[in-house]
């Protein structure tokens, strides 16, 4: 399979250089922010046509009988320019990069980042223009390792933060992962802060997250939580 469009390979810069304008998704101010959310539509758009084309050619090429198929030509040059047009806009640009690959030292993680801290911090628009909950539980389990930069660290603890201030989302509860990997006395600050903070939301989903910390051998799940709001 063809990586000619550089997702998988590309340097920092060149990542930066498609999707630097992605930033503007998370600004404050309005416009900037809907200026930006039109031109992922557009960018979305023209993936998900490239995508069709491509699986055009994929079935165009299966009734040749040739083998393999992700060699012909035309499903090569499909494939280059689908990988092209997901590669400027998100989450699909996200999706390229190998699974296995520590994302600790992937150029696609200030965008992975970007990602999840748009969903936390406007999670109406994020599900609207981009929904998708499988690319936010992923790309949180790989960002729940130790062995992270400070500048990481203070990110993630950003994004937890962030997340027990509102009510429930889908796969929210992975943050937990990401508690425990970057607790501390930074995190647990902003918890009990949190904790003690006129929103219901932050004071329950906070306490559950410092109890959890204070209990590493327990698992994160729909029973524990259950158990533990029996208790509170």
């Amino acid at each position: 399979m063809a990586e000619a469009a550089g997702p998988n390979t590309d340097s920092p810069g060149e990542w930066a250089g498609r999707l630097g304008w992605t930033y503007d998704l998370i600004a404050p101010d309005d416009v900037v922010r809907g200026a930006a959310l039109a031109r992922l539509d557009a960018a979305r758009a023209e993936a998900q046509e490239a995508l069709a084309r491509y699986n055009q050619a994929w079935v165009q090429a299966s009734r040749t009988g040739t083998e393999p198929l992700f060699c012909e030509p035309e499903v090569v040059a499909a494939r280059e320019l689908y990988d092209a047009a997901g590669s400027r806009c998100l989450p699909e640009a996200l999706w390229f990069a190998p699974y296995a690959d520590d994302i600790r030292m992937s150029p696609q993680l200030p965008f992975a980042l970007l990602f999840l801290e748009w969903e936390a911090r406007n999670p109406q628009e994020w599900q609207e223009h981009a929904k998708a909950w499988g690319t936010k539980q992923a790309l949180i389990r790989r960002l729940a390792v130790g062995g992270r930069s400070e500048i990481i660290t203070e990110k993630l603890i950003d994004l937890v933060e962030l997340v027990v201030q509102r009510a429930y989302r889908c796969k929210d509860r992975e943050y937990v992962r990401v508690a425990r990997a970057v607790d501390g006395d930074e995190l647990r600050t902003r918890l009990n802060r949190a904790r003690q903070s006129h929103s219901p939301w932050a004071q329950l989903h906070a306490g559950y997250v410092l109890w959890l910390l204070d209990h590493p051998e327990l698992p994160n799940t729909r029973h524990v939580w259950r158990s533990w709001l029996e208790d509170t």
